[in-house]
């Protein structure tokens, strides 16, 4: 993983960061998150996967249903934020993939790994998030009061 700050004049920083073959993509940009003390920030990413598992979750089951896709696929559209959970960083990411017969896949994403790159560009706001525990939803969910 390579990143570089981009506008360190500016109260809302942006980073380029850069994830190399192999990668975990949650795994590095929770890594990411801690080093940089991350607590309201999004980012979007353009690349590719090896492989990959994305979640629908199944309102009835309060669970994500596991869709795996064991191939090389195109990530069209990869979009997140951190926040905080119970005080610690927590990565929520949504993708968008491409198929090698341009179908596309989309949900949640669970895990990945890159191949042979992925390209994030996240945004850090000085302010911070933090998420709470929905008995409905049986998930957290982001309180955007303080």
């Amino acid at each position: 993983m390579k990143s570089r700050l981009l506008n360190a004049r500016s109260q809302n920083k942006t980073y380029a960061i850069i994830l190399d073959l192999g990668d975990d993509p949650l795994q590095r940009l929770q890594e990411f998150a801690e080093i940089e003390k991350l607590a309201a920030s999004s980012f979007t990413a353009v690349g590719a996967f090896s492989d990959a598992v994305l979640g629908w979750f199944d309102w009835t089951r309060k669970d994500y249903k596991r869709i795996p896709l064991d191939q090389q696929v195109e990530v069209l559209s990869l979009l997140g934020d951190i926040t905080l959970d119970n005080g610690k960083r927590k990565v929520h990411a949504h993708v968008v993939l491409g198929d090698s017969e341009g179908r596309a896949h989309g949900g949640h994403l669970l895990s990945a790994h890159v191949r042979p790159t992925l390209e994030i560009f996240l945004q850090e706001s000085p302010d911070e998030l933090r998420r709470a525990f929905d008995p409905r939803s049986r998930i957290s969910l982001i309180q955007p009061e303080k």
